[in-house]
């Protein structure tokens, strides 16, 4: 039971959707998770274009109906006043959104994966990669080797196997932190939305009875540092749990795909939340990699350029993303000051993870 086809580091919504696209084709799975769910994480607001993936992945039919709060836009007051930007709509009337608690959604792909037959690992966490002649070729745990044709990385902001491989990460942004948290009550429709201010945005969603989600960014991580993060509407809510903060610094991984490797969701590349889709983005890069493993495995010869293909389609996306996001922000009535020094060449030199 040490010996996978691939094994999938981080069971978030990228190694899962890399763990069902896999074992839909046949191949032998382990899942390794160093946590515990259910856990905490940001992103339950969901577009409309995530439910043909969930579609894909077998688990639309659980986040479809009256369960979950279904959105068909969001409130913004950015550059003018508060207003409704819609998703969209067609022949069937608006498009829907949803607000699902990510840890509603990641114990939904989790066991999909593990219906399939997925070997899942948690906790279970890793301590070391393996490599051999230049090519990765496991892990080593806590209770032992694990041994795969391809490792894929969904570790997460943390990167563990850029880390471990010393990879240079492009930076496109200063360092930049998300603080997010949770809140009980009730608050008028009128204090959500997205909100510019000028340290920055917040962002308040309503994502389950009774149940409120925030984030708040600040372009100048020193200015706010003594500020209250939690937005003054919700201040007088109940908290639910602690405040938390993630590391959004906007980068991308040079070498996300390699010998023996694939490198996926956040911990291939990440943008501020204000970008709105890492959800989807991290299931979009988690099938993907999991189309390349199986090409790979059905023609060896072209390995390399399976995995030269993927770090381009990676880098096209990113890159795409920020200019929108370089974009979105100089719309901003306050933009940020560093903003001038992000192009579509980077922020500042790369670094060694």
């Amino acid at each position: 039971m040490n010996k996978y086809d691939v094994i999938i580091l981080g069971a978030g919504p990228a190694g899962c959707a890399a763990a069902i696209a896999c074992a839909q084709q046949g191949l032998k799975v382990a899942l390794v998770e160093r946590l515990l769910f259910p856990r905490q994480r940001p992103g339950e607001t969901l577009h409309p274009g995530i439910e043909p993936l969930l579609q894909q992945l077998g688990v639309a039919e659980k986040v479809r109906g009256d369960a979950f709060i279904r959105p068909t836009g969001t409130w913004v007051k950015w550059d003018k006043d508060r207003h409704f930007v819609p998703f969209g709509k067609d022949t069937n009337g608006p498009w829907r959104g949803f607000q699902i608690p990510r840890a509603t959604l990641d114990g939904f792909l989790l066991d999909r994966a593990i219906a399939l037959g997925v070997h899942a690992l948690q906790p279970c966490q890793a301590k070391e990669v393996l490599v051999e002649k230049d090519r990765v070729v496991g892990i080593r745990t806590q209770t032992g080797s694990l041994f795969c044709h391809h490792l894929v990385d969904a570790s997460g902001a943390h990167a563990w196997l850029a880390r471990q491989l010393g990879l240079m990460t492009h930076r496109y942004s200063p360092p930049l932190t998300a603080a997010y948290g949770y809140k009980r009550g009730t608050v008028d429709e009128s204090a959500l939305g997205i909100f510019a201010e000028e340290p920055g945005w917040y962002w308040t969603a309503h994502i389950g009875q009774g149940l409120y989600h925030w984030t708040r960014l600040r372009f100048d991580q020193e200015k706010g540092a003594k500020a209250s993060a939690i937005p003054a509407c919700f201040e007088h809510l109940t908290c639910e749990g602690a405040i938390q903060g993630a590391d959004v610094t906007w980068r991308i991984c040079a070498h996300a795909a390699g010998n023996g490797y694939f490198i996926i969701g956040d911990a291939a590349a990440v943008l501020d939340p204000g970008a709105s889709h890492g959800v989807l983005k991290a299931l979009m890069s988690g099938m993907m990699a999991a189309r390349c493993i199986v090409d790979e495995h059905a023609t060896p010869a072209h390995r390399q350029a399976i995995s030269l293909q993927y770090c381009q389609w990676l880098r096209e996306w990113f890159e795409r993303d920020v200019q929108k996001m370089r974009a979105f922000y100089a719309a901003h009535p306050f933009p940020p000051r560093w903003l001038h020094a992000c192009s579509a060449n980077g922020f500042a030199h790369p670094q060694q993870q």
